[in-house]
Order: structure tokens, then sequence, then C-alpha cells
């Protein structure tokens, strides 16, 4: 998968759950950018790094991201 063929969008929920986990945007835009992906079910994509992983949804040529959480 070419994530640059989406364009990104990161919901305000996003936001708020990382500052409640200590994860900064900075870890945020790295994990998308050069983290692993992986499909699963029909329009969802999870990008993991050694600490963080964010989940979003394709839907059309943009990638929402929904939620993040910290690796455990």
């Amino acid at each position: 998968m070419d994530r640059t063929k989406y364009d990104l969008e990161i919901k305000h929920h996003v936001f708020l759950r990382a500052m409640q986990r200590g994860i900064t945007p900075d870890l945020i835009e790295i994990t998308i950018k050069n983290g692993k992906i992986e499909r699963f079910g029909k329009n969802y994509v999870k990008f993991t790094s050694n600490s963080v992983i964010c989940v979003g949804e394709i839907s059309g040529l943009k990638l929402k991201i929904i939620t993040i959480e910290r690796r455990k």
C-alpha cells in the first residue's frame, strides 16, 4: 500500500487520546510515515512502530486516522 496516494486526515479524537496517553504529535507523524502497515477488515489499516499504534479508515482517496494507542 502506498500511503502517499491518500490525503491524510487526523481526527480531533486522535489528538485527545494522544495527550491522555502521553504521545506527542511527532510520534504520530513518524508512525504514519515510517511505520509498518497492516490492513484488516475491508477498509481499515493499522500503522505500527515500536511504541505507537495508529488505526485508520480508508474511504475513497482519504485516509482518516481514527484512534491511537501505546504499544504494549
